[in-house]
């Protein structure tokens, strides 16, 4: 695990972009595709602004993981994980090899987690870009964190500071609003990623991204479990790093 510090949430987003796009080029030139896992939320905009305008990427080449959805949202809805990133990443590139969305809305959820497992296994991950939830989630793996399931995606359970920080983040007006579930990537199938970016600004992450780094690995800090590879980036700003 490295871990940078940039004196704005802007440096940060622009840093992690960069060495994620370094790993994307290299991983088409090895092999002339690449696949990659993209998150969401408020942590994530400066990243994907910035990757999304950086030159020289083939993104005709990329296949596309995303790493959760909320069960039963519609996609017009603006907390939509699949409408944040067709607004924030495709209409940006344009045209990528393919974009595996997760479809919360699926009648069969189960059905729909086997369909997923079965592209991503086809499909080993290059460079994945995650961020950190406030209660120190890796996708929606909420404390304590499943840290032995083989699925690569499952049903998760929200817990309630999960919902409060997707609420505080703007993304609904109450808590009673905020799903309950969620189609989730686990936290086993984030591991086998070749790269992991994780980029994590903003003060209200300070004490999760403190728990990452310097508690010993723990499915109650589900993001400590960071330590464990071997090919990890964490990028912060100063308030998220102001505890470490």
């Amino acid at each position: 695990m490295k871990v940078y510090k940039f004196p704005t949430k802007q440096g940060t987003g622009i840093s992690a972009a960069e060495k994620g796009a370094n790993f994307i080029k290299q991983a088409i030139n090895e092999k002339g595709s690449v696949n990659v896992i993209l998150a969401t939320g408020a942590s994530q905009f400066e990243m994907l602004n910035h990757l999304t305008s950086i030159n020289g990427i083939e993104w005709r080449k990329v296949t596309c993981f995303h790493l959760d959805e909320y069960i039963a949202l519609p996609e017009s809805h603006g907390a939509s994980f699949r409408k944040y990133l067709s607004e924030r990443f495709l209409e940006k590139v344009g045209s990528v090899k393919a974009f595996n969305f997760v479809n919360g809305s699926a009648a069969n959820t189960a059905e729909e987690c086997n369909r997923l497992e079965q592209l991503i296994k086809a499909s080993p991950i290059d460079v994945a870009f995650v961020g950190i939830g406030e209660n120190g989630h890796l996708a929606f793996n909420d404390p304590p964190a499943d840290f032995e399931t083989e699925k690569a995606y499952i049903i998760a359970a929200l817990d309630m500071d999960c919902r409060k920080q997707q609420m505080g983040e703007g993304w609904f007006k109450t808590i009673e609003e905020v799903p309950k579930q969620a189609i989730s990537m686990s936290i086993r199938q984030i591991l086998k990623s070749r790269h992991i970016i994780v980029t994590v600004p903003d003060k209200r992450k300070a004490e999760a991204v403190k728990n990452t780094i310097k508690c010993e690995v723990s499915n109650m800090h589900p993001s400590s479990i960071l330590q464990t590879h071997p090919s990890c980036y964490i990028y912060l700003d100063n308030e998220s790093g102001s505890l470490i």
